[in-house]
């Protein structure tokens, strides 16, 4: 006897096939059969006219202070994502010096509009480094997976200081600096590093994420610590300026590392690249032994959120 029989559901078994009429199967934590399920279960749920399918997986999220205080991680958990994938864009909360707790909340709710004040209340700051907010997440019991990677923002202030956060060219020893955190990072848990370097993210007093106008130099030699502990993916959005050559550079990381770099393709006036020009970019750095992956919005966020 199954421990748990859907019965009767539209399964879209995530394959690539048609969907197709039928059962699945739990026995404890796995899945036993998918398709005819023969006998009872001691749990059955009928779901006739509803879709099944695999949990997803949202690779861009923005949950890292939420997820220090909410075991549920609502909205996402509502709709069928099992799995998120925060501390994107560069923006996050570790590593965290005591004085810059409220430069970091101010920096979260100017890029992606999270309020200050829930953030502020709802966060214990029990780390201070990112191995330590990786084990402040582990304390909380989750009703979905999470995952998260190192900042860029965080790291250049923790860093630098003011010269980090006023996106000041970093020294040999400030990059090598930022490696180490980038690097302890990856070998505590993280799943990659991530960067802003797009004109559109700024703090709630204007001021662009740290990183922003970061120089190959910085970057690729951050991304020299991730290729030191052998897995991990280099994110970023980026108003992709013809003069930056980002693709040259994402391209040289990947080859050399052999990890991936993935970059937020949208169609946008920021953007000095067609979307058509971005694959195009990004079909040709793969060409030549790159790892270069676009994240494809799956909504038109300018008519959706704005004018």
């Amino acid at each position: 006897m199954y421990d748990l029989i859907i019965r009767n559901g539209t399964i879209y078994d995530g394959l690539g096939g048609a969907p197709f009429v039928g059962d699945i199967a739990i026995t404890g934590d796995t899945i036993a059969v998918v398709g005819k399920v023969n006998g009872p279960g001691r749990q059955e749920i009928d779901a006739e006219g509803l879709i099944v399918t695999p949990g997803f997986v949202d690779v861009h999220t923005h949950y890292d202070g939420q997820a220090t205080w909410d075991d549920v991680m609502a909205p996402s958990s509502w709709h069928g994502v099992t799995t998120v994938v925060m501390g994107n864009c560069g923006v996050g909360f570790a590593p965290a010096a005591p004085d810059k707790h409220e430069w970091l909340i101010g920096l979260m709710e100017g890029v992606e509009d999270i309020p200050g004040t829930a953030l502020a209340e709802g966060m214990s700051w029990d780390w201070e480094t990112f191995p330590e907010y990786l084990d402040s997440l582990e304390r909380l019991p989750r009703t979905i997976d999470i995952g998260t990677h190192v900042p860029h923002g965080a790291v250049r202030a923790y860093v630098m200081g003011e010269r980090g956060a006023a996106n000041e060219e970093p020294t040999d020893a400030d990059i090598a600096a930022m490696s180490r955190i980038v690097e302890d990072g990856l070998r505590a848990g993280a799943l990659g590093f991530s960067s802003s370097r797009t004109v559109l993210h700024k703090s709630i007093d204007g001021e662009l994420v740290p990183g922003t106008t970061a120089t190959a130099r910085e970057l690729i030699g951050i991304g020299r610590a991730m290729g030191n502990v052998g897995y991990g993916v280099f994110e970023m959005a980026s108003d992709l300026v013809p003069e930056w050559k980002e693709f040259d550079w994402m391209t040289a990381l990947s080859k050399e590392t052999g990890l991936p770099v993935t970059f937020a393709m949208l169609q946008s006036p920021m953007k000095q690249m067609h979307w058509t020009e971005q694959m195009a970019a990004c079909e040709e750095a793969n060409r030549t032994g790159g790892h270069v992956v676009a994240q494809i919005s799956l909504r038109g966020t300018g008519v959706v959120m704005a004018w």
